[in-house]
């Protein structure tokens, strides 16, 4: 089984031409690609979130109502 620490997904970005400007500039001052800058960031988004009280209550209210269509569809 593959470590999903080190398997990657391939995905498309789309970004406005002053983000992306933005962006590579970011990425040269951080002598970084621009690949690790954008995982850099979404990263940190995602613990930003996990530490959000709010979005944690809004994850569990997710997580009950879909268990309860899982287990109806289970039926």
């Amino acid at each position: 089984m593959k470590d999903p620490k080190t398997t990657t997904k391939a995905l498309t970005l789309r970004l406005p031409v002053d983000q992306a400007e933005a962006l590579e500039a970011i990425a040269g001052v951080d002598e970084v690609s621009i690949n690790e800058e954008i995982r850099r960031a979404i990263s940190a988004h995602i613990e930003a979130r996990r530490q959000d009280e709010a979005f944690r209550k809004r994850l569990r209210t997710s997580i009950e109502r879909n268990r309860e269509i899982l287990e109806r569809l289970a039926r």
